[in-house]
Parts: C-alpha cells; sequence; structure tokens
C-alpha cells in the first residue's frame, strides 16, 4: 500500500478538491491498466470464444485483477480493489459480447471510478500522500 490512510475530519463536499485529485490517479490507473499493461493478447483472448493459449477466464481475471490491484494501491482500501476487479470484469464481458461498444465501456469504467472516489470520500480516509 502506498502510504498510510489518515481519517481526515472534511467531508468530499467540504473538500472537494482532494476527491478530485483522488478521481484523477485513478482515471489516470485505468488507463495505464486499459491500454500500456493490456497487451493485444489479453484484449483479444479475454473474450469468451477468442482465446486460444490459456481460457478466456483466466485473461479476463488477471486484466481485471491488475485494475483491482491499481485501485487498492491508489485508495489504500483493498476491498475497493476487490469490488473493481468484480466491476472490470463484467464491463468487459459486456463489451466482448457485443453489448456496447468501447465508448461505453470506458464510460461504465470511469463511473466506478466516480463511485470509488465517492466511497472514499464519504469514509474520510484518504491515502496520506493525497492532498
Amino acid at each position: 500500500m502506498i502510504g498510510s490512510l489518515e481519517r481526515r475530519p472534511r467531508a468530499a463536499v467540504q473538500d472537494p478538491l482532494m476527491t478530485i485529485n483522488l478521481l484523477i490517479l485513478l482515471a489516470l490507473g485505468h488507463f495505464v491498466a486499459d491500454y500500456p499493461l493490456q497487451t493485444d493478447r489479453i484484449a483479444t483472448e479475454k473474450c469468451p470464444g477468442c482465446d486460444k493459449v490459456l481460457s478466456w477466464r483466466w485473461w479476463l481475471t488477471a486484466h481485471a485483477a491488475t485494475h483491482g490491484f491499481l485501485v487498492a494501491c491508489i485508495t489504500g482500501m483493498p476491498l475497493l480493489g476487490l469490488a473493481e476487479t468484480v466491476v472490470h470484469s463484467a464491463t468487459d464481458l459486456g463489451k466482448c459480447k457485443g453489448l456496447y461498444p468501447l465508448g461505453t465501456d470506458q464510460a461504465l469504467h470511469l463511473g466506478a471510478k466516480v463511485v470509488w472516489a465517492l466511497i472514499v470520500a464519504s469514509s474520510g480516509r484518504f491515502p496520506s500522500w493525497i492532498h
């Protein structure tokens, strides 16, 4: 975990800059995990029916867990990392099944990051390095 959690008395509404900074870090982490860290093989084989080397379930789980790990590290809350892993996996599976295009997929992922930032803000437990 990066830094320590520090309970701060101010709520998100009283100190929106900390929440915005956290959201920016979560969004940047998302794009790092979804683009440079996701190889072409992962992007293809995480979808059912497109897997050749391993079952698509392994590829999708590994990809979603990368996102979950970054959320846990950025927020300092491992349970949010687990939630991100589940939500990211479900969202990507929907895209793989053709339920929505890439733009909608990315909007859903970023919407999840907003939820995680608001959960941290409402708890008042921002990582100590978020200012």
